[in-house]
């Protein structure tokens, strides 16, 4: 069983994935949901707040849940092929935000799917704020989708202040080889060089 946002308890199939770890002084527990994924609803709308958009993954991705005295964070990932899985959703409880349960849930994210796949990619407006916390995670700048808000949404995407347009794709590369090889494929010539010369430099 967990609680919901109001803290009433509902029944869910689960199975434990981590041992108890602290943060912050606190020991939490994650768990990944297998049935009834919509009781959440009210928490995965925080982080993307189109129902239709989210019901166009939360299916087909797993989803995790991290609690301590109560849910404080949920997430859903999607497997997006060619090695790639995608972190569609992940919101944290307002009155738990800032307290290290987000980069608690990401650190367990990429551990977890170390060795199943080469890299994992997640898409957010471009709010600084927002990058930041990426890029404090260890994710890197990956590409963007322009206009992407104003496609997919039926209204208007506030944050921080700033009316989201494009979609910024940030990566974490959690198979190293992985860099290596979108080298050699890529049709960049001044990035072939790089890695001819790299190649050839380590072997003289």
């Amino acid at each position: 069983m967990l609680r919901n946002l109001e803290g009433n308890l509902i029944r869910c199939c689960i199975c434990n994935i981590v041992p108890t770890k602290t943060v912050n002084g606190m020991k939490t527990n994650i768990t990944r949901i297998l049935t009834n994924k919509k009781q959440f609803l009210d928490l995965l709308l925080l982080g993307d707040e189109q129902e239709s958009m989210i019901n166009r993954y939360l299916e087909r991705g797993e989803m995790f849940v991290l609690e301590e005295n109560g849910i404080k964070a949920v997430c859903v990932v999607t497997d997006e092929g060619e090695g790639t899985c995608e972190l569609k959703n992940i919101a944290v409880v307002p009155n738990a935000q800032r307290q290290g349960y987000g980069k608690e849930l990401i650190n367990f994210l990429i551990t977890y799917y170390s060795g199943k796949y080469d890299r994992m990619l997640v898409g957010t407006g471009d709010v600084p704020s927002t990058i930041a916390f990426y890029l404090h995670c260890g994710f890197t700048y990956s590409h963007r989708v322009e206009n992407f808000f104003i496609t997919h949404y039926d209204h208007l995407i506030i944050e921080d202040g700033i009316q989201l347009k494009d979609m910024v794709y940030l990566k974490y590369v959690m198979n190293k080889s992985f860099s290596i090889r979108a080298a050699q494929q890529s049709d960049a010539i001044e990035l072939k060089d790089l890695f001819q010369n790299t190649v050839l430099s380590v072997n003289r």
